[in-house]
């Protein structure tokens, strides 16, 4: 596997550092997860279907937990140790505490060069939110994304992907493997920061039109992407399920409206989004209100039009394409998983489907204590 020998030191809870040393760990790294006498709160949260909570097992796979008290000398002491032999390092506690509890980059830089130390934080190590407490959906708030996610009131909705989270942890992995790949010239490390608030602010470059060249918030009903347009849109079916449109080209468009023999509306769409497709998105309202979502799923079949249901998880999870990659499966004890997204022809992921039990690889701390 593509990193079979990296060593990886976690001490990071919940879901964005988790998720980076997941996606390590699935491709040979071996990662160390530090815990404090509690463990990770992850292991508690939502409903658990073995001796993990599925939340804590899906972001913890193939690592080995040890258990520390970092307030502690000897606690200290053991992560020291570990960090000496570690190639990456990922905390993601508030800007401050590794400072405060010796850990600091520079410190653990001193004593292993060529370690690539990576903290995510919700606003950075520095600027005036640096100290504020946030979890995802604050950040998410702060960064402009939940002003234009509004429900069908108008009103902001909280969105349904941890989007802050993942794509915080997403570009702390690119940020991870550039460092160690510039570490294969240079002998050295690096130090990357990672902001959640400034990830967020930078996976919006579709929306950013109105707000950088006319300094005004979208207004999502006159927006491309966000409602002002009846290709790409949410409507609902006889049985209250929902289907969306999701793909605005022309050939699109023809495709729908000349088998609804509505060719007519075409320049509507064609025009561009904004008000004047009104007349289009209440057709295509009614139209999909005239059977349930099942009729829908066999009409579009076969038709060039960016279509899809709206998926229950449930649905989702045993959908025909994720069975046929493969992308959800089943470990022997009967329990699912998503399979890595990251799939090499030559080296693909074998991930240890095993979440640890807390603290079960403390020998690993007395074996190198005895060193």
């Amino acid at each position: 596997m593509k990193l079979e020998g990296l060593k990886v030191v976690d001490l990071s809870v919940f879901l964005p550092g988790p998720y980076l040393t997941m996606t390590l760990a699935d491709h040979g790294a071996e990662v160390i997860k530090v815990e404090a006498p509690s463990g990770d709160p992850g292991r508690c949260i939502g409903l658990s279907d073995g001796p993990h909570s599925v939340f804590f097992r899906t972001v913890n796979r193939g690592k080995r937990s040890v258990v520390l008290d970092l307030k502690t000398p000897a606690g200290r002491a053991a992560l020291l140790r570990l960090v000496d032999e570690a190639d990456v390092f990922v905390e993601a506690f508030r800007p401050g505490v590794m400072q405060r509890l010796g850990f600091a980059y520079e410190a653990l830089s001193a004593r292993n060069p060529r370690l690539v130390y990576c903290s995510i934080s919700a606003f950075g190590q520095d600027g005036p939110y640096r100290d504020r407490p946030a979890h995802d959906l604050a950040t998410e708030a702060l960064a402009g994304a939940v002003g234009i996610t509004l429900g069908g009131d108008g009103a902001p909705a909280i969105p349904g992907v941890a989007a802050a989270d993942i794509i915080s942890s997403l570009n702390a992995l690119s940020g991870v493997l550039m460092a160690l790949l510039r570490r294969e010239r240079t002998g050295r490390g690096d130090y990357i920061d990672i902001s959640m608030h400034e990830s967020v602010l930078a996976a919006v470059p579709n929306q950013m039109g109105p707000a950088m060249a006319e300094e005004r918030q979208p207004v999502a009903q006159e927006e491309r992407s966000l409602g002002g347009a009846a290709f790409y849109q949410i409507y609902a079916t006889a049985d209250d399920r929902h289907l969306v449109l999701a793909g605005q080209e022309e050939k699109f468009i023809h495709s729908l409206l000349g088998a609804l023999g509505r060719m007519d509306l075409a320049p509507l769409a064609e025009a561009g989004p904004g008000a004047h497709q009104a007349p289009l998105i209440d057709l295509l309202r009614a139209t999909f209100r005239t059977r349930p979502l099942a009729e829908w799923v066999r009409w579009f079949e076969g038709r060039d039009v960016c279509f899809a249901p709206v998926n229950t998880l449930p649905e989702a999870l045993v959908d025909p394409q994720v069975a046929a990659r493969m992308a959800v499966v089943t470990d022997g004890e009967g329990r699912r998983h998503v399979a890595p997204v990251i799939r090499f022809r030559d080296e693909p992921a074998r991930p240890d489907w095993r979440a640890p039990a807390l603290g079960e690889a403390n020998g690993l701390l007395e074996m190198k204590a005895a060193e």
